[in-house]
C-alpha cells in the first residue's frame, strides 16, 4: 500500500466576482511509497509548488482523491490535518522560513512545542539534530546571524524534530551558493538513505537527478514517471536501504486510533500557558519600542483609576471627618412642635432615660445651653456654656487636646470643673496652659480641667471655639439654675437606619408626652445623603479614569493587529510544524495579555507614586486595595478583550497566504 496516494487531484484559484478560474493541477494522479526519494520536477508555474502544499496537508485538493497511509484526507478536520504535519511531515523551503524573533535551537523546537513534549526533552533533542548537522556552536545565534546554508540546515533540523518521516523540500538549494547546496543535498541523501521518504521539489534538472524516482510535471499535469532503473546490492556506495516498507505501514484502524491520540493529546495547562507567556515575552522584547508605547495607555489608565479614585475617597473622608464636627451621627431632639401656635414643650432628664433603650441609639445626653461671665485674674470675658454629661466626647466627638474630661463621679458630686474651648482659654489666659488654674464663673471659683480641641467650626453666629463645657448637674443647678433641656443630642449606631430610628423616638417621645410638642433634627439622615453623594463623585471620577484604560486597549488592539500582519509568515511557519488554531490564538492572546499584564504592573506602581507625591503635598488621598486590585484586573481584562479578536484573526489564516507573505 501507498504511503502517499493521489488520484485525479485537481486544484483551481480565482473564479470569484466574475473572473475566471485558472486550474493550477489537472488530474494528478501519483503514488508515493515510505522510503522513497522523489523528485517533483517543472519550469515554474507549472504547479508543483501547488502540489508540494497538497501533499503537507497545507492545503486541500479542489477535487480527487488524496490518501495517507490509506486514509483519505478529505474528512480530516483542521486539527486532525495539523496533527498530521506536525507528526508525519516536516517542511524545508527554499526561504528557509525560519522565525527570525528565536534562535537556532528554539526555531528547531516549534514542532515539539505543539506536540507537547516537555521543554527539557525538546531543548536536548533539538541540541542534538543541530550538532549532528554541524550547528553546535550556532545553538543562540538568530537567522539574521546565520548563512543561507546553515539556516537550512536549520530547517532540515527543524522538519527531523518529531521525526521527519516524510521530508518536503521545496527548491532547498535554490537560494544557496553551489558549495551550500551540494551540503543540503548530500543531507537529503543521507534522510533517503536512513529511510525518511523525501519529497523534493526543484526545476533545477541536475538537483533531481540526485532523486531515486524524478516525476515530471508541465501545465499540472504529469508528463514523465522514471522510476529507479534497478536497486544497487547492498553494501554499494550509493546503497539506501528503506527503513519503511508498506508492510511496516499502521492499518486503517491503527492510523485512526493514532490520530485521534494524537489530536487529543496535548500539553498540560500549565505548561501551555508558560510556554505561550515565555515566547509573548521573548517577542515583545523584540520590539521594545513599540511594546513601550503600547504599554503607556495601559500604564497611565491603571494609574489613572487608582489616583483618581484614591482622591475620590479622600476627599470624601475629609468632607466626612468636617461633617464629624457637627455631628455626623447625631439627632437633636428639640422643645417645640412643629405647629408655631401650639403648645411649646418643654424637655427633662426623665425623657433622656426613655431614648437611651431605643433600638439603634449609642446614647441620649441631655443638653443645656447658656451664657456666663468669666474672670481669671483681672480679665473678664463673656462666654457660651454648655451642660454636658461625660458621654459629650463620644457624642460630640470633641475631645481635649490638654488635661482630661470630666466623669460620672464629678457629675453625681456636682464638681465645680469646666473645660475652656480654645478661643476662651486664649482670651483669659493668652498662650500659657490654663489646665490646673482658676477662673470665676458668675463669681462662683471653677478649677480649669482641661481644653479642647480646635473645632474650628461656626455655626450662625456663634463660635463652636468659644464654649465652655461643665457638668451638666452642676450647669443646671448651680449655674443657671434650670433643668429643663435645651435640647437631647442623640448619637446613632447605623446610619442606614437613621430614618427609622427617627420614626422609634418620635413615637417613644410622644407615648410620653401624649402630645408632639417637640422636633427632631435628623443630622444623620442628612450626612447619609452626603456620604451617598460623595460616593457618585468617586464613581464619576472613576469611570473618567477608566476612559483612559479604554483608550489603551484600542491600541493593544491595533498594535496587535499590525503585528498579525507583520508576522503573518510565521504563523504559516507555525502551522506548518504543526500548530493547530487553538495554538496560534493562544500564542497572540498571551501577548496582548502580556503587553496588560506588565502595563498594569508599572500603573500600579505609577500610581502609588504619584499617590506619595500628592500625599506629601497634602492632597487627601485614600488608596483603596480593591480599587488597585479592580484597575489591576480590568488592565488584564482589556488585554484579554481587545486581544481576542486579532488573535482569532491570526488563527484563521490559510496557511499556504501566510507562507507565501512577505
Amino acid at each position: 500500500m501507498p504511503l502517499i496516494e493521489l488520484r485525479e487531484v485537481r486544484k483551481s484559484y480565482g473564479g470569484e466576482d466574475g473572473a475566471a478560474a485558472v486550474e493550477v493541477l489537472r488530474g494528478i494522479s501519483l503514488s508515493i511509497h515510505a522510503g522513497e526519494f522523489v523528485a517533483l520536477m517543472g519550469a515554474s508555474g507549472s504547479g508543483k509548488s501547488t502540489l508540494m502544499h497538497i501533499l503537507g496537508c497545507l492545503d486541500r485538493p479542489g477535487a480527487g482523491t488524496y490518501c495517507y497511509a490509506g486514509r483519505d484526507i478529505a474528512g480530516f478536520s483542521a486539527d486532525e490535518l495539523a496533527w498530521l504535519r506536525r507528526e508525519a511531515f516536516g517542511f524545508v523551503f527554499q526561504g528557509y522560513h525560519l522565525i527570525r524573533t528565536l534562535d537556532a535551537l528554539r526555531n528547531v523546537e516549534v514542532p515539539a512545542v505543539y506536540a507537547g513534549l516537555p521543554a527539557q526533552a525538546r531543548a536536548a533533542r533539538a541540541a542534538q539534530l543541530l550538532r549532528r548537522l554541524g550547528l553546535g556552536e550556532r545553538l543562540e545565534n538568530r537567522p539574521s546571524q546565520l548563512s543561507g546554508g546553515q539556516q537550512q540546515r536549520v530547517s532540515i533540523a527543524r522538519a527531523l524534530m518529531n521525526g521527519g518521516h516524510v521530508i518536503l523540500a521545496d527548491e532547498p538549494t535554490g537560494a544557496l551558493d553551489s558549495k551550500s547546496g551540494a551540503e543540503v543535498m548530500a543531507l537529503l541523501e543521507e534522510l533517503a538513505g536512513a529511510g525518511h521518504t523525501v519529497i523534493l521539489i526543484t526545476h533545477d534538472r541536475d538537483v533531481a537527478a540526485r532523486a531515486r524516482r524524478i516525476v515530471e510535471i508541465r501545465d499540472g499535469r504529469i508528463i514523465a514517471d522514471t522510476q529507479p532503473a534497478q536497486e544497487p546490492s547492498a553494501g554499494g556506495p550509493s546503497a539506501a536501504p528503506r527503513a519503511a516498507s508498506p508492510a511496516a505501514l499502521p492499518s486503517s484502524g491503527e492510523f485512526a486510533a493514532r490520530m485521534r491520540a494524537g489530536v487529543g493529546r496535548t500539553a498540560s495547562a500549565w505548561m501551555d500557558a508558560r510556554e505561550a507567556v515565555a515566547s509573548a515575552w521573548r517577542t515583545l522584547g523584540v520590539n521594545r519600542y513599540r511594546t513601550l508605547l503600547t504599554l503607556l495607555g495601559i500604564v497611565i489608565g491603571v494609574a489613572s483609576v487608582i489616583v483618581m479614585l484614591a482622591i475620590g475617597m479622600g476627599t470624601q473622608a475629609r468632607v466626612i471627618e468636617k461633617m464629624a464636627l457637627f455631628g455626623t451621627n447625631r439627632m437633636y431632639v428639640v422643645p417645640g412642635g412643629d405647629n408655631a401656635r401650639g403648645l411649646g414643650g418643654t424637655l427633662s432628664e426623665s425623657d433622656v432615660a426613655l431614648l437611651r433603650p431605643v433600638p439603634n441609639v449609642a446614647a441620649a445626653m441631655p443638653f443645656l445651653q447658656g451664657q456666663v461671665t468669666l474672670r481669671a485674674g483681672n480679665v473678664d470675658a463673656a462666654a457660651r456654656v454648655w451642660s454636658v454629661t461625660p458621654d459629650a466626647p463620644r457624642i460630640l466627638n470633641w475631645k481635649p487636646v490638654r488635661g482630661v474630661f470630666f466623669t460620672w463621679q464629678d457629675e453625681r458630686d456636682l464638681a465645680t470643673v469646666l473645660l475652656l474651648g480654645k478661643k476662651v482659654r486664649e482670651r483669659l489666659f493668652g498662650k500659657t496652659d490654663a489646665v490646673g488654674r482658676y477662673v470665676l464663673v458668675n463669681n462662683v471659683p471653677f478649677q480649669v480641667i482641661g481644653e479642647l480641641a480646635e473645632k474650628g467650626a461656626v455655626t450662625g453666629d456663634s463660635d463652636d471655639d468659644d464654649v465652655v463645657l461643665m457638668p451638666f448637674s452642676t450647669g443646671s443647678r448651680r449655674v443657671l439654675g434650670q433643668t429643663h433641656l435645651s435640647w437631647i443630642s442623640v448619637l446613632v449606631d447605623d446610619l442606614s437606619k437613621a430614618d427609622a430610628t427617627e420614626k422609634a423616638i418620635t413615637a417613644q417621645l410622644q407615648a410620653a408626652h401624649h402630645v408632639k410638642d417637640f422636633r427632631i433634627y435628623n443630622q444623620a439622615a442628612a450626612v447619609q445623603a452626603q456620604e451617598d453623594t460623595q460616593n457618585t463623585l468617586t464613581l464619576m471620577l472613576g469611570l473618567i479614569a477608566a476612559i483612559s484604560l479604554l483608550v489603551g486597549g484600542i491600541g493593544v488592539m491595533n498594535i496587535m493587529l499590525m503585528t498579525v500582519k507583520e508576522r503573518t509568515r510565521e504563523i504559516g511557519i507555525r502551522m506548518a510544524t504543526g500548530a493547530r488554531q487553538r495554538d496560534i490564538q493562544r500564542q497572540f492572546l498571551a501577548e496582548a495579555v502580556m503587553v496588560s499584564l506588565v502595563g498594569g504592573c508599572a500603573g500600579v506602581v505609577l500610581g502609588l507614586a504619584i499617590g506619595a507625591a500628592l500625599i506629601f503635598w497634602n492632597v487627601p488621598l485614600i488608596f483603596s486595595v480593591r480599587a488597585i486590585l479592580g484597575a489591576f484586573g480590568c488592565a488584564l481584562a482589556t488585554g484579554l478583550i481587545f486581544g481576542f479578536m486579532p488573535a482569532r484573526q491570526a488563527a484563521r489564516l490559510d496557511p499556504v497566504v501566510a507562507l507565501a507573505s512577505e
